[in-house]
């Protein structure tokens, strides 16, 4: 299928070394995508960087004044996420050099992981509805984030480093066990985000926060989820069309899920000028008790 992707996309010459986790766990060389693919990841990702940078002196006098531990942290870490992610735009020909293997999925390990925090941080916020309360429920919700996300690096390392399998390498259709454990991935995220839906339209919806933009935020990562999940599904079975879906998700998702997420959750607490809880977003929030620790 003739792409933007595809077009730019050149198969390294390099053959792997014998020890290599490309070697190990796949039949073909390493893709290296052209010019194309790597404007679509960097300039969106370093854009973000600059935004924050530039209202970083004023978001953080209003995190001073505003006093919530919530937004402090969540803020904090999406400096760092972001930071990892643009280091992993920018670096992305490490995957088509032998010698540089090991630190490209070092990184990819560590960018992945830390988006994945971010993602579950915040269902685990919404999961846990009215009766979140404070410093207690912000400890709770990074502690089972910190467990899950945990294990979840844990057993990447052990497909990547000991059985060599290629889960932050592109090898096309080459390897079925990387895309059968990114298909399982996909499918629990899926699951998660799929129950905060049907909960938010059943009797138990007055027990999560009375806040639309949260939903809307759940509606379009279950959505990018499940096509990730078909891509993945379709480049286990050897299809092209699988593997070229897969990279568009990628994109979309390194270059755009940071802002999205910003926009979603942070924007309207760093555009109150006069630090009240009159902001739409803090009354809702307030109402539902997220704060009531924090402004004791």
């Amino acid at each position: 299928m003739p792409s933007i992707i595809s077009e730019n996309a050149t198969t390294s010459s390099v053959p792997p070394s014998p020890s290599s986790p490309v070697s190990q766990g796949s039949i073909s060389p390493p893709v290296c995508h052209g010019l194309f693919y790597d404007a679509f990841l960097v300039v969106p990702s370093a854009l973000f960087v600059l935004f924050l940078a530039f209202h970083a002196k004023k978001n953080l006098r209003k995190l001073c004044n505003g006093r919530s531990y919530m937004i402090i942290s969540y803020y904090a870490i999406l400096w760092l996420v972001s930071l990892l992610n643009l280091a992993w735009c920018l670096f992305q020909a490490m995957q088509c050099s032998p010698n540089q293997e090991i630190a490209w999925n070092l990184l990819s390990l560590f960018t992945t992981s830390g988006l994945l925090y971010l993602e579950i941080s915040l269902v685990a916020f919404i999961l846990q509805g009215n009766y979140i309360n404070g410093l207690e429920g912000l400890s709770r919700t990074f502690l089972v984030t910190g467990v899950i996300v945990g294990a979840d690096i844990l057993l990447k390392a052990i497909y990547v480093f000991g059985f060599g399998v290629p889960l932050f390498i592109d090898v096309g259709t080459a390897n079925r066990v990387k895309w059968s454990l990114w298909s399982i991935h996909k499918i629990v995220l899926s699951s998660a985000y799929a129950f905060i839906l049907f909960v938010r339209f059943s009797k138990w919806s007055e027990e999560f926060p009375p806040r639309p933009a949260f939903y809307k935020y759940i509606a379009v990562m279950f959505i990018v989820n499940l096509v990730a999940l078909l891509a993945c599904l379709s480049a286990g079975f050897g299809a092209s069309f699988g593997v070229w879906l897969y990279s568009v998700i990628i994109i979309c998702y390194h270059s755009l899920y940071l802002p999205f997420l910003y926009l979603t959750f942070l924007a309207d607490f760093f555009k109150e000028e006069d630090f009240l809880l009159d902001n739409a977003y803090y009354s809702e929030m307030k109402d539902a008790g997220f704060f009531d620790a924090d402004w004791d």
